[in-house]
C-alpha cells in the first residue's frame, strides 16, 4: 500500500516547505493544497483497505536501514530537547530525554537477538485513527490559515512566526500517522517522542513567560511517559525477544508474567498522553497556545494517542490489577474534572476540563477492557474528536469577533452571531445530548460497568455525567437566551474558518444519523478483531428511535432565533421584579433605586474551583497509582 509511507512522509516534506517559504500567500496556498492531498490520500488508503476485503495487514518486515535512520532521529531529538532545557534553565528535564534515548540506543546497537516482526500493522482501529487524523487534522490546518492571519493582526505583541507554526502542524500530523500505524514498539517510541516535542513547541509558540512555563510542564510530563515506555520496551526485548505490540497484547491475554510490568508501564505512559490525573495540568496549560494548537492537541491527535494505546492494551488489561489501576484513574479523572469544569466561565477552560473529563471516561472503558466498554469507548473517541475540534475552532472564531471568550459574554450569541452560535450549539449538543454519541456512549459505559459489578466506576460515571450536564446546560442556555438585540457584533470569521466549521458541523450531524449503521458495519467488526466476539450494549432499535429526537433538538435554536425576531418587532418588555423604564436593560426597584439588569450563571468557584480541587485530586490519583504499580511489580518479580 503506497498510501502508508505517503501519509507518514508527505507531512514531513510539507513541513520543510512551510518553514522555508516566508511569503504568507504562497505558504497558505501550499497549506490548502497539502491538507487536501492528505485527505485524498487518507481516502485512498481506506479504499485500498476496503478493496483488500478489510483484512488485517502486516507490512515492512525488513527495515534495517530505516531503523538506523530512525535511531539518528531519536538522538537528534534528544539533542534538541537538551539544548532547549539548558537554554531556558530547565536542565533536570533533559534527563527525561537523555535516559530513555540511551536505553533505546543500547538496545538497538547491543541488545538481545530480536524476532523479525512487521513494523506496520493495519486493522480497523488503526484505519479509524488515520481517518480522524487525516480528516480532522487537515481541516484544522485549513482553519489555521485564516485564524493565524487574524491572530497576528490583533496580537501584534507576538512575533509573526507562522512559518514555524505551520511546520509544527505538519510534523505533528506525520508523527501521528506514524504512531497509529506502527507495530514495532521501537517505531512507536520514536513517534511518541516526536509528538511530545511538537506539542511542547506548539504550546510555547508565543514565547511569553507563561507559554514557556506551560510548555515545559507539558514536556516533562510527556517525557516521563516516554521514560516508562522505554523501560517497558527494554523489559519486553529482554523478556520475550519480540517487540511487536500485538505479540505483547497476546502474551498479556495469556497471563504471561514476563509482560505484566511492560503492559502496566505502557498503560501508565499512555495516561500522560491522555492528560489523566496526576498528569492533567499540562493540557490546561496548552490553552495559552493559539486556538488551532488547542484543537489539534485536544481533539484529533495528541490526547488520542494515549487513548489509542490503551484500546490496544485493553484485552491484556481485562480483569487484571493494571486494568483496575487504569479504570480507577480514568473514572476518577472523569468525575473530578467534570466538577472543576462547573467553576469555569472561560470557554476554553471549560473545553479543556471537558476534554480531560471525557478522556477519563474513555480511559476507564479501556481499563475495564471488555467488548462492551470498548464499544462505548470507540464511539466516545469518534464523537469527541469531531465535536471538540468544532468547539475549539468555533471558540477561536467567537473570541476574534467578541474579543472575549467568557461564557457570560455569549448571552444570546445565536442572535448576535447566528452562524457561530449555531456551530457552537451543534458542538455542545454533540457532547452530551441524545441522540448524540456522547450521551449514548456514557449510557453504554454505565451499563457495561454495572454488568461488570464495578461499583466505584458506576458512581464515578453517575456523578460525573450529572455534573457534565450541568456545565454544558449553563453554556447552551446562554446561547439561546434572549438578549438585547441592540448590541451588534460584527462577524469577522474568514471563509477558510467557516469552511472547516461547516464540515465539522455536517460531520457531527451525519454521525448522529448514521450512528446505528456505523455500529453495525464498523465498530462491532472492530471489537470482533480485538476480542473474538462483539456485543453492542444498546439494541439497534433503541438507537434508531433516538435518532428521531435530533429533529426536536435542532428546532430549539431555530425557534429561539425566530422568536427573538418577533420580540424585537413588538418591543415586548420583560418583567424584571420592579418598574420598567422602557427597555429591557434597566428597572426601578421597590426602594425607588435604579437597577441595571444583569444575568449570570452560578459557578461555585469556592467549592469546585481548580485551585481548590486540583492538588488534592492529583495526590489521591498519584497515591493510588504508585500503590497499584508496587503491587504489579511485586507480583511479577
Amino acid at each position: 500500500m503506497w498510501t502508508i509511507p505517503f501519509l507518514i512522509m508527505f507531512p514531513f516534506l510539507v513541513s520543510i516547505l512551510m518553514f522555508t517559504i516566508r511569503v504568507n500567500k504562497v505558504r497558505n496556498t501550499i497549506a490548502y493544497v497539502s491538507a487536501g492531498i492528505i485527505i485524498a490520500a487518507t481516502a485512498a488508503m481506506v479504499v485500498q483497505w476496503l478493496a483488500g476485503g478489510c483484512q488485517n495487514m502486516n507490512l515492512y518486515y525488513e527495515t534495517h536501514l530505516i531503523d538506523r535512520a530512525m535511531l539518528v532521529v531519536v538522538v537528534l531529538l534528544m539533542c534538541l530537547v537538551t539544548f532547549l532545557c539548558f537554554k531556558y534553565k530547565r536542565r533536570l528535564i533533559s534527563l527525561l530525554s537523555i535516559i530513555p534515548t540511551l536505553m533505546i540506543v543500547k538496545l538497538e546497537l547491543n541488545g538481545p537477538e530480536l524476532s523479525s516482526i512487521a513494523h506496520i500493522h493495519i486493522d480497523r482501529l488503526s484505519v479509524l485513527m488515520c481517518v480522524i487524523i487525516g480528516l480532522i487534522g487537515s481541516l484544522i490546518v485549513i482553519y489555521s490559515v485564516g485564524y493565524m492571519h487574524g491572530y497576528h493582526h490583533y496580537h501584534t505583541e507576538f512575533e509573526d512566526r507562522r512559518y514555524y507554526f505551520f511546520m509544527l502542524l505538519f510534523v505533528f500530523l506525520g508523527s501521528m500517522f506514524g504512531f497509529v500505524l506502527s507495530e514495532s514498539l521501537l517505531w512507536i517510541d520514536l513517534f511518541w517522542e516526536m509528538t511530545s516535542i511538537c506539542s511542547f513547541l506548539l504550546i510555547g509558540y508565543t514565547r511569553t513567560e507563561e507559554a514557556i512555563a506551560n510548555s515545559f510542564r507539558a514536556l516533562w510530563m510527556n517525557l516521563f511517559g516516554g521514560v516508562l515506555l522505554a523501560v517497558a520496551i527494554y523489559l519486553t526485548a529482554y523478556g520475550t525477544g519480540n517487540l511487536s505490540l500485538q505479540n505483547l497484547v497476546a502474551l498479556g491475554v495469556a497471563g504471561e508474567k514476563a509482560v505484566m510490568i511492560p503492559v502496566a508501564f505502557i498503560a501508565v505512559a499512555a495516561l500522560t498522553k491522555a492528560a489523566q490525573m496526576p498528569f492533567s495540568t499540562w493540557l490546561m496549560g496548552a490553552m495559552v497556545a493559539p486556538t488551532p494548537s488547542s484543537a489539534l492537541l485536544h481533539s484529533a491527535t495528541m490526547v488520542k494517542a494515549g487513548i489509542y494505546v490503551l484500546f490496544r492494551l485493553a484485552p491484556a488489561m481485562c480483569g487484571t490489577t493494571t486494568g483496575l489501576l487504569i479504570s480507577f484513574i480514568g473514572g476518577f479523572t472523569f468525575f473530578a474534572a467534570s466538577f472543576m469544569a462547573i467553576a469555569q466561565s472561560d470557554g476554553k477552560k471549560v473545553l479543556a476540563f471537558s476534554t480531560i473529563s471525557n478522556l477519563g471516561l474513555m480511559v476507564a472503558c479501556a481499563g475495564v477492557g471488555t467488548s462492551e466498554t470498548i464499544w462505548a469507548g470507540v464511539f466516545l473517541m469518534i464523537f469527541h474528536a469531531v465535536s471538540k475540534s468544532l468547539l475549539f475552532q468555533n471558540m477561536g472564531a467567537t473570541e476574534n469577533s467578541l474579543h472575549s471568550r467568557d461564557i457570560e459574554n455569549m448571552h444570546g450569541l445565536i442572535y448576535r452571531l447566528p452562524r457561530l452560535g449555531m456551530f457552537m450549539f451543534v458542538g455542545i449538543a454533540g457532547m452530551f445530548l441524545a441522540p448524540f454519541g456522547m450521551l449514548i456512549s456514557k449510557w453504554s459505559a454505565l451499563k457495561a460497568s454495572v454488568d461488570e459489578s464495578n461499583i466505584l466506576l458506576v458512581l464515578f460515571i453517575c456523578f460525573g455525567s450529572a455534573t457534565t450536564m450541568f456545565y454544558w446546560t449553563k453554556w447552551m442556555t446562554k446561547l439561546i437566551s434572549f438578549t438585547d438585540t441592540e448590541i451588534k457584533v460584527k462577524d469577522i470569521t474568514k471563509k477558510d474558518e467557516l469552511f472547516s466549521l461547516s464540515i465539522h458541523a455536517i460531520l457531527m450531524i451525519a454521525l448522529c444519523l448514521l450512528f446505528p449503521l456505523l455500529s453495525k458495519t464498523y465498530v462491532e467488526p472492530l471489537l470482533f478483531e480485538m476480542f473474538g466476539h462483539a456485543t453492542a450494549v444498546l439494541p439497534t432499535a433503541v438507537l434508531y428511535l433516538l435518532i428521531v429526537i435530533i429533529c426536536v433538538i435542532f428546532c430549539v435554536p431555530i425557534l429561539a432565533f425566530k422568536y427573538s425576531e418577533h420580540i424585537e418587532v413588538s418591543k415586548k418588555l420583560s418583567y424584571m421584579n420592579g418598574i420598567n423604564v422602557g427597555n429591557n436593560k434597566e428597572f426601578v426597584d421597590s426602594f425607588g433605586e435604579p437597577k441595571h439588569l444583569f444575568m449570570s450563571n452560578w459557578y461555585f468557584r469556592v467549592l469546585f474551583g481548580q485551585r481548590k480541587l486540583m492538588v488534592p485530586c492529583e495526590i489521591i490519583s498519584a497515591i493510588f497509582m504508585i500503590a497499584l504499580l508496587a503491587v504489579i511489580i511485586g507480583g511479577a518479580v
